[in-house]
């Protein structure tokens, strides 16, 4: 029989800079996303690896709090939601599709995981796990107003019960993801993980991606592609030209233990020499 999770509130809240528990408030589940999305960084070398992604609440809390390692939306944001549940707030989880990059009436797979937030009757997401433009504070639902972050700016639309969440980058509004308000079970987890660790389609299998914010900036990394992004500012980009490199950046400026694995270098290799 399987043993039920307890999550390790007291050293989850000690890696977010927590001696004691927050209230749930606003101003602490500000801090919290903050926190959260410049302490645990988004990465994907599980399934750079082609090792399945486990997405049970104790294997996330493992890897995050035990393997030094960061994670997905379906790690990041569900262990995010076990914390917010585990301190008092009214939080459920919903499911999304990214179409980042692509047209935004588009129907890609429910492959993103983002946090419902209600307080006094006011409802916001948050969310942890949405790699390089991940919003670093929540945002109003039942808002079409443009609305602030550490970051770039964000905003919502409502159409026939879809919501858009965009972004301002360089000028422009750029679509994230679409999502709506549908019930969500622990099975829909498990069923979207599975698709973007195994399926040939996902554009995280095979690949490098690491993503992580500071105050004013936001670092990523996109196979051998390492860039600070400053507001305001040009992006730097570094060309990182060996796995010694690789590895450096993803311990030093992403704060990963890459995890061992007997063709670590010579998959890195390889995306270095596609990149």
């Amino acid at each position: 029989m399987t043993e039920p999770f307890m999550l390790d509130l007291h050293t989850y809240l000690e890696r977010l800079g927590y001696s004691s528990a927050p209230p749930p408030t606003l101003d602490t589940l500000r801090e919290l996303q903050a926190r959260h999305t410049a302490e645990f960084p988004f990465e994907t070398l599980a399934s750079m690896l082609r090792v399945p992604v486990e997405v049970e609440p104790a294997a996330i809390q493992d890897k995050l709090l035990r393997q030094g390692r960061g994670g997905y939306c379906f790690e990041l944001n569900r262990l995010y939601l076990l914390l917010l549940q585990a301190l008092g707030f009214d939080a459920r989880g919903l499911t999304g599709r990214v179409v980042m990059g692509g047209p935004e009436d588009a129907l890609p797979a429910r492959t993103h995981m983002l946090v419902l937030v209600t307080l006094d009757g006011v409802r916001y997401i948050s969310d942890v796990g949405f790699g390089g433009m991940v919003p670093t504070g929540p945002l109003l639902l039942d808002s079409e107003a443009e609305q602030a972050t550490p970051h770039e700016p964000y905003r919502l639309t409502l159409v026939d019960g879809t919501y858009t969440l965009r972004a301002l980058v360089a000028g422009s509004w750029r679509a994230m993801y679409v999502f709506d308000l549908q019930q969500v079970a622990d099975i829909d987890y498990v069923v979207g993980n599975w698709y973007v660790c195994t399926h040939p389609d996902s554009p995280f299998l095979g690949q490098m991606i690491a993503a992580r914010t500071g105050p004013g900036l936001r670092k990523t990394l996109n196979n051998g592609s390492f860039a600070i992004h400053r507001l305001g500012q040009a992006s730097e980009r570094v060309q990182l030209q060996s796995v010694d490199e690789v590895l450096k950046v993803l311990r030093e400026e992403f704060g990963i233990q890459v995890p061992e694995h007997p063709e670590r270098r010579e998959i890195i290799e390889r995306l270095i020499a596609g990149a």
